[in-house]
């Protein structure tokens, strides 16, 4: 293959993560718009890639179809790795940017490995602690932005800690923007920890099995505070760093911004996760003001 054809072939690879990305996950594409232009590619990447394994279990019509593709993407980052030709076009970009920086295989691991082991629950499996959610975050979406600090060359143990935070804020909440989805997929609310939903009268016990109560709006209010609770903590503790946190790593850590919108969203409709004013805009706001925020916070260097 001439040099030509395989440049014109990665770039239409990057120009397909950045459409997947702006389809699929918009709030984060316009993130990625603040970031230096030398960052944007391994961190378009890189969140496409998210895409991909986030979205797998959901556009399966079985779900050992999904678990399959997942088990497909954990086999393609080996060969990644490998310097192996995989024809796809987000394993293609990855390859590249993998091929330009340093980007650590673990972080690509333990983010798809826990999208397996997500898949491999059983509808009634509930969580017991909301600690096991956090996890998951952290392993799903704080090793994107633990990858994307590594890939535009950022070594800070300050910047990884905020990432690590902001991770796990922004997907205890995109979990909980999920309860609605989930429940009138499969009548079960998966990402309600069992302490949790004891704590708020939503735990019923079904022929020997816990379930989790749907018919109970208010309790579930309640529950969906709790853990929103800790989702702004974890906000809270990643913005306390911020003054020791290097002035290059502020537009990877944006997707604070988003985050703190869905807490204000959920604030604003009293953590009614079933309220459709969630649904509006962009994670409930207009996207003329989203952006503005977004615009705002980049601008002052902040996140």
């Amino acid at each position: 293959m001439s040099g030509a054809s395989t440049s014109g072939g990665i770039r239409a690879a990057l120009s397909y993560c950045v459409q997947q990305v702006r389809n699929y996950d918009y709030h984060h594409y316009l993130c990625l718009l603040e970031l230096p232009p030398n960052m944007r590619k391994s961190a378009f990447a890189l969140r496409a890639f998210n895409i991909e394994t986030a979205k797998a279990m959901d556009v399966a019509s079985d779900p050992k179809i999904g678990l399959m593709r997942l088990l497909w993407w954990q086999e393609a980052i080996d060969k990644i790795f490998s310097n192996k030709l995989i024809e796809h076009p987000v394993a293609q970009a990855l390859s590249s940017v993998i091929s330009e920086h340093k980007v650590s295989k673990s972080w690509l691991k333990r983010s798809v490995e826990a999208r397996i082991n997500d898949a491999q629950r059983e509808v009634t499996d509930i969580p017991k602690t909301i600690e096991e959610l956090e996890q998951y975050a952290e392993d799903t979406m704080s090793t994107i932005l633990y990858s994307t600090l590594q890939a535009g060359g950022i070594k800070s143990t300050t910047a990884d800690h905020a990432a690590s935070h902001i991770g796990k804020a922004s997907g205890l909440l995109l979990l909980l923007k999920s309860l609605p989805y989930h429940a009138s997929r499969n009548r079960h609310f998966p990402y309600i920890p069992i302490k949790v939903a004891e704590k708020h009268g939503l735990l019923v016990n079904q022929g020997g099995q816990s379930e989790i109560r749907l018919d109970s709006r208010e309790e579930l209010c309640g529950a969906v505070f709790e853990m929103a609770s800790v989702a702004n903590a974890h906000l809270q503790k990643a913005r306390q760093l911020a003054g020791t946190v290097p002035a290059e790593a502020c537009p990877v850590l944006l997707p604070a911004v988003p985050t703190q919108v869905i807490l204000d969203t959920l604030s604003h409709v009293k953590f009614d996760v079933f309220d459709p004013r969630l649904t509006r805009g962009i994670l409930g706001v207009s996207p003329l003001w989203f952006q503005l925020k977004l615009k705002w916070c980049s601008w002052r260097g902040q996140y």
